[in-house]
């Protein structure tokens, strides 16, 4: 998956070691899933995050969901 791709988010070497986070914040985009892994809602994230917006996560949502349609890559 090429997070690149994927507007609602950035990185940067200088900022929690290059990691994926939602764009200007110092919040990893791993946050969201393991908080809905766990059983939160996307309401109950966006309150406890409110630098992220619910535009953010339902595109990190809508990236991660196409990425696992695409066809398998043959190796």
């Amino acid at each position: 998956m090429d997070w690149s791709l994927c507007r609602a988010v950035d990185r940067n070497p200088g900022k929690l070691g290059g990691t994926w986070c939602f764009k200007g914040t110092r919040l990893p985009v791993a946050a969201l899933f393991e908080h809905l892994d766990r059983g939160s809602t996307i309401d109950e994230f966006l309150e406890w995050f409110p630098s992220v917006s619910r535009e953010q996560v339902h595109s990190v949502l809508a990236f991660a969901k196409r990425s696992l349609e695409l066809p398998a890559a043959v190796a």
